[in-house]
């Protein structure tokens, strides 16, 4: 085996002896690129894969898990710009599960895992103080997930129990965030709403938001401030106005193409709230309400008169003891009543118009002239009349303009040339842009096939104009013939001079390889040159 390493070694000494100074100098620089290509190559695949472990730590939790690292000596790398840790991909879920059981990172604040050992003998007070700063911490861990906020701390404010309850004593609580942007409206209504929602007794509207530039964010909703009001009624009005005006805009493109209008909406809104009762009387609808019919019957006797001289008879005709008989009447009286009541017929009607109503709506539609030719030939042409009367028609219905009614709306539609010398140059600025990063990405991708083949036209030219070299075999062909008709003796057939027979060849190579190479190299190549 080391004889034939020794061989081998040799020969490729003979060849490099051999070789021509440019044929040296591209061999070696073949070799070193080769060379650094699979040395790169190793390296970039040896190389871990490093995955994000955490991320947006406070400063001494990153500490925490940093010496943890350390001491568990897991590599790891620190982004300068965000301070996120990445360790290998492969130990990412066993050291966060390690750094679990340690209680790293806590996050912001301290959570429930205050309650997770066991302390006897601690007062009520020292138990709803822990179970507040638990709910604080929870509560600060889950704003802190909302994309626009970095950090955040919840203080919250509970009444003492007392026998004597006291409404005005409510809870209440403060937010601070830290942001890494903007917060809108709904981001800080969803902040109140949270933290009212874990807190028993809490209104949303008991909670305060402060920034970390000292903006009072909650101040603005509160629905009872004035100025609250007139942000809602601001706010309001401007969505409302966005809308008819993109609706505007979304038809005349459809007709005239994009950019070629603009449509500007103002709207007076009625933010009051007001309520109507209203009364009607029909009188020549008559509605019988009720009717009493009575009826009264009397029945009386009285004694009848009679004639008779004064005297004594007619003094005594009183007596009960007197025998003598006296004549009666009998009287009746029948009275019949009827009542009818009858109600004039009424309607009432109870009407709350709520806000939010339209007072007036006023529009602007700017259209751009229709414009013929090409560069300085390029003129506007207008548009007829019937066409702005048509145009204008459209806009009129779709935002809903009522002309000469009680709102007095107003529509106006112009027509004037667009200045397109902005967009024009914008629109050059942008292909020119195009044009150059498909240039850099069309370089990108053929750089590396152009430089491979200009490494191998390079070096095909370069062993292409190597001169060829006469390497001797060793012994002349003549001789070799001459001697081997010798040996042979019997019968051997003369060979013509300067053809070399197998057995002739065989005979060379196994007494001298090495020029037998260089020999065969060059009757191979050197009717390629000629």
């Amino acid at each position: 085996m080391n004889q034939q390493l020794m061989q081998v070694f040799k020969q490729l000494r003979g060849i490099w002896s051999q070789l021509g100074l440019n044929q040296k100098i591209t061999l070696f620089a073949t070799t070193l690129a080769v060379m650094a290509g699979l040395g790169s190559l190793v390296f970039w695949s040896s190389r871990p894969s490093y995955s994000l472990l955490y991320g947006k730590l406070d400063e001494a939790e990153a500490a925490k898990v940093v010496a943890y690292l350390d001491e568990s000596k897991v590599p790891y790398q620190i982004s300068r710009g965000s301070g996120t840790i990445m360790v290998p991909a492969d130990k990412v879920h066993t050291t966060r599960m390690q750094l679990a059981s340690r209680g790293v990172p806590r996050g912001e604040g301290v959570g429930f895992e205050i309650f997770d050992r066991s302390n006897f003998g601690i007062s009520d007070f020292v138990q709803r103080a822990n179970y507040l700063r638990a709910v604080q911490g929870e509560l600060a861990r889950t704003i802190s997930q909302v994309e626009s906020v970095e950090s955040a701390r919840v203080m919250i404010v509970m009444p003492e129990n007392r026998l004597l309850v006291n409404d005005k004593n409510r809870p209440t609580a403060s937010v601070f965030v830290k942001l890494r942007g903007t917060l809108g409206p709904q981001g800080v209504n969803a902040i109140r709403f949270l933290v009212a929602g874990a807190v028993e007794g809490l209104q949303p509207t008991h909670v305060s938001v402060v920034d970390n530039s000292g903006n009072v964010l909650s101040d603005t909703l509160e629905p009872d401030s004035a100025v609250g009001l007139t942000q809602t009624q601001l706010e309001m009005r401007k969505k409302y106005e966005q809308y008819l005006a993109r609706k505007a805009e979304g038809i005349l493109e459809a007709a005239m193409g994009p950019g070629q209008a603009v449509v500007r909406v103002s709207a007076e809104l009625n933010f009051d709230t007001t309520t109507k009762v209203r009364e009607e009387f029909e009188p020549d609808s008559v509605v019988a309400r009720s009717s009493t019919d009575m009826e009264e019957t009397t029945d009386s006797l009285s004694p009848a008169a009679q004639s008779s001289a004064p005297g004594v008879e007619s003094n005594i005709a009183g007596e009960t003891n007197s025998v003598t008989a006296v004549a009666q009447n009998n009287n009746r009286t029948r009275k019949k009543t009827k009542t009818h009541q009858y109600e004039v017929n009424k309607t009432t009607s109870n009407v709350t118009q709520a806000a939010g109503g339209v007072r007036r709506l006023s529009a602007s539609v700017f259209l751009a002239s229709r414009m013929t030719g090409t560069g300085t030939n390029r003129v506007a042409q207008p548009r007829t009349k019937e066409e702005l009367e048509k145009l204008r028609k459209i806009v009129q219905t779709a935002i809903g303009i009522v002309e000469g009614g009680e709102r007095k709306d107003e529509l106006t539609v112009e027509e004037y040339p667009f200045n397109e010398n902005v967009a024009n140059e914008v629109t050059q600025t942008l292909q020119k842009e195009q044009k150059w990063q498909f240039g850099i990405q069309l370089v990108q991708t053929l750089l590396y096939p152009i430089a491979g083949l200009a490494v191998i036209g390079m070096l095909y030219r370069t062993f292409k104009r190597t001169p060829d070299v006469d390497i001797p075999l060793g012994a002349p062909v003549g001789d070799s013939e001459a001697g081997n008709q010798t040996s042979n003796g019997k019968g051997a057939r003369k060979e013509a001079p300067g053809v070399i027979t197998v057995d002739v060849l065989n005979q060379l190579i196994r007494e001298n390889p090495q020029n037998m190479t260089h020999a065969i190299r060059g009757w191979m190549t050197r009717g390629q040159t000629k």
